[in-house]
């Protein structure tokens, strides 16, 4: 007995609406699924590039992503990716220092300090690395993500970010805090310090904050001792830096803010990421979530950082499903 066609029709469409809602975060598995249904072959298919149901490095059928996205530009600075060409170190001297010091003879001495070796460049289908980015927003009191947060392997944190007694609403962990000389802390055991330096002066303040600790002073009084890990610190690829304001922000500001390089950092190192605590509250307020006071907002004026330019990036990144973005309250 045939069925009707209409009766044949209502079937398929019954059972590929059930496989496309059933993947939907997956459009490359329900394809798979459709061709192994039709009989077609799937030996040829290509490979998944991690483990997740939708990784960041994944070629899209949006070329704007693809067309900035850089994998081979690590974040993180090594002995192998050390040396700057001559345009990226003119690039990087963001704040101005009289007679600075050589800057290969420096970084020489930084990875007698500390570790040189490349790290996390472990890419391929059978990895998932989930990433938190956690910025500072006041849109954080009162959202309890502390527990979704802490679930991420890699939880990454910036400048002076408190997490004692406000676990409930940003979490307890971190894995990686980044941070600049002005804006240093002493960190548990557990967390990777990860350095953004604006100049040569900087990467010397690093090692002497690790030894013997005479610096105390870069454009501002800095502390001259942090209690971390020599293991433990890592320093953000000037290199690095520079593709960021070229290939994302477009030259945009004068150079991008720590929230900005704290997502780069996460979208180059990560297989999927969660962004948390970026933008103004519910009443449109732009705060941290640790002051009293909604409507400061002086850390927004700091006339290097296109804001605005950033976030319509964030937002893009967001709408192409590459991040996601949690708005708090």
């Amino acid at each position: 007995m045939r069925f009707p066609t209409l009766t044949l029709l209502f079937i398929i469409l019954t059972l590929t609406t059930f496989l496309l809602s059933y993947t939907y975060h997956d459009p490359s598995t329900t394809y798979f699924y459709l061709l192994k249904l039709s009989g077609g072959a799937t030996e040829n298919l290509p490979k998944r590039v991690c483990a997740c149901k939708r990784c960041i490095s994944e070629p899209d059928i949006v070329p704007w992503f693809d067309e900035r996205f850089n994998q081979s530009i690590h974040p993180l600075m090594s002995k192998k990716n050390s040396i700057l060409s001559e345009d990226t170190y003119k690039w990087w001297q963001l704040q101005s220092e009289n007679n600075p010091a050589n800057y290969t003879e420096v970084v020489q001495r930084l990875f007698e300090v500390i570790p040189g070796e490349e790290m996390y460049v472990d890419w391929g289908s059978s990895r998932c690395r989930t990433c938190a980015v956690v910025g500072n927003s006041g849109n954080l009191k009162g959202s309890n993500y502390g527990a979704q947060i802490d679930s991420h392997a890699f939880i990454i944190r910036m400048n002076h970010a408190p997490t004692f007694g406000y676990e409930k609403d940003v979490g307890s962990r971190t894995t990686h805090h980044l941070i600049y000389p002005e804006s240093a802390k002493n960190l548990p055991n557990s967390t990777m310090l990860v350095l953004i330096p604006f100049k040569t002066l900087d990467l010397q303040w690093i090692i002497s904050a690790l030894t013997t600790g005479t610096i105390n002073s870069t454009y501002m009084p800095v502390l001259s001792k942090i209690n971390v890990k020599n293991d433990k610190v890592r320093i953000y690829s000037p290199t690095f830096f520079k593709y960021v304001f070229e290939n994302w922000l477009e030259n945009h500001g004068r150079y991008p803010s720590t929230g900005f390089l704290s997502i780069m950092f996460a979208v180059h190192l990560c297989d999927e990421v969660n962004v948390f605590g970026f933008g103004a509250d519910e009443k449109g307020n732009w705060h941290h979530y640790w002051e009293n006071n909604p409507l400061a907002g002086a850390f927004r004026q700091s006339g290097v950082h296109d804001g605005d330019f950033e976030y319509n990036i964030t937002i893009l990144l967001s709408e192409t499903g590459k991040i996601n973005i949690f708005k708090g309250r």
